[in-house]
């Protein structure tokens, strides 16, 4: 399971020209699900990022969390995060989980960060999404379980 997470000042994202998710302050979470991956990844990984100590505290330090900041989240489905181009120009995508297996672990992450008391919004799952930020700082951190 890959995750591709910006801090964000703001993000959206559309789905056939309607408006699916929006949020101010926080996480842009670009989700890759992999050839056996499990639940308990799914668990793990969103302890990692409602834990992750990427905001800025009064003195300027990363030293607060999404869940100090009061924060909130968009998780996207990525499953371009697990292309290999190691051979050739045309990316593989053999790696990336089957689209039901996809599916119910993106779903089940988006329900561990919400019962960690993170305000979840998410995308379409297979939909061609146009994905806006403004990426904050930049921050921009690769988390792989």
């Amino acid at each position: 399971m890959r995750a591709l997470v910006q801090r964000v000042n703001y993000s959206q994202v559309r789905v056939e020209g309607q408006l699916v998710a929006a949020i101010d302050r926080g996480l842009l979470i670009l989700l890759g699900i992999g050839q056996g991956d499990t639940v308990e990844k799914t668990a793990a990984l969103a302890k990692k990022i409602a834990q992750l100590r990427i905001f800025e505290d009064d003195l300027g330090k990363m030293n607060l969390n999404l869940i100090d900041v009061q924060g909130k989240a968009i998780v996207v489905s990525q499953f371009t995060l697990y292309a290999d181009t190691r051979k050739g120009n045309r990316p593989s995508f053999i790696s990336a989980a089957p689209p039901d297996l996809a599916r119910a672990l993106v779903d089940q992450f988006t329900l561990e960060l919400t019962e960690l008391g993170v305000p979840v919004q998410a995308g379409v799952f297979g939909a061609h999404m146009l994905v806006s930020l403004e990426n904050d700082g930049p921050v921009t951190i690769w988390l792989e379980v």
